[in-house]
């Protein structure tokens, strides 16, 4: 088989994913040494500036990209498959979205501060982003099926699984015991957890205004999306 599939493109989306994945990690194992430095809010702006643009460039390259290289399926002339494809990135940003966390301390509004949560989503999975990311990846690569979404996919979910080992590390670093108890009474696999018996489902915890934030959200991007396509089209990139 030749080798012309293989653009340059997917290993500059691996390039790009390895910096992004540097600079998030290795912020957030800074976070105790800089906040002691600089206060937790002007490490939170940091962190931000840092990150954000990093996946903004992520966003743009995969957009004007995702059909690079080779087409292993094609599946959207499948009628039920655009639908499936929905669904999933829905369920997706509801376990992406942070949910779990205070708003005002993620825009430094508030003072940051490192948590201990049990409730809503991380009774389903500890590591929330972790899921969502994956049903992602899934979902986008059945829609469009090329290698370099699935080089993009795979780069993601790797960097989230260490992600998963990576933020369970820091947490143990941090609260020792209280954490352990709380990794017993969770688990990384969804559901797991529930099945076992360790957790229960508090259904009553999602009736919150966040998850109408996230509805909303999902409904806006769903309406928007083809004018990202454009948006980010005509960046040269």
């Amino acid at each position: 088989m030749s080798n012309d599939w293989l653009t340059p493109s997917h290993l500059i989306m691996l390039g790009l994913l390895l910096s992004f994945a540097t600079a998030h990690s290795g912020l957030a194992a800074l976070r105790p040494w800089a906040e002691t430095k600089i206060g937790p809010r002007p490490y939170r702006i940091l962190f931000a500036l840092v990150s954000l643009p990093l996946a903004v460039i992520l966003i743009i390259y995969f957009f004007n990209h995702r059909y690079d290289g080779l087409q292993l399926w094609q599946l959207q002339g499948i009628p039920i498959v655009k639908p499936i494809v929905w669904i999933l990135s829905a369920i997706s940003f509801i376990f992406l979205y942070p949910s779990t966390f205070n708003l005002l301390e993620i825009a430094a509004i508030q003072k940051p501060q490192v948590h201990l949560y049990e409730t809503g989503i991380i009774r389903i999975t500890r590591h929330p982003q972790m899921v969502g990311q994956v049903i992602w990846c899934i979902a986008h690569t059945l829609w469009l099926g090329t290698s370099f979404t699935l080089v993009t996919s795979f780069g993601l979910i790797i960097h989230h699984l260490f992600g998963v080992w990576h933020g369970d590390r820091r947490l143990q670093q941090r609260f020792g015991e209280s954490f352990e108890k709380l990794k017993f009474r969770t688990s990384v696999i969804p559901f797991m957890a529930i099945i076992q018996r360790r957790q229960t489902l508090q259904l009553q915890e999602f009736l919150r205004w966040a998850y109408l934030g996230v509805a909303v959200f999902i409904f806006l991007l769903w309406q928007a999306h083809p004018l990202l396509i454009r948006a980010t089209g005509s960046v040269d990139w």
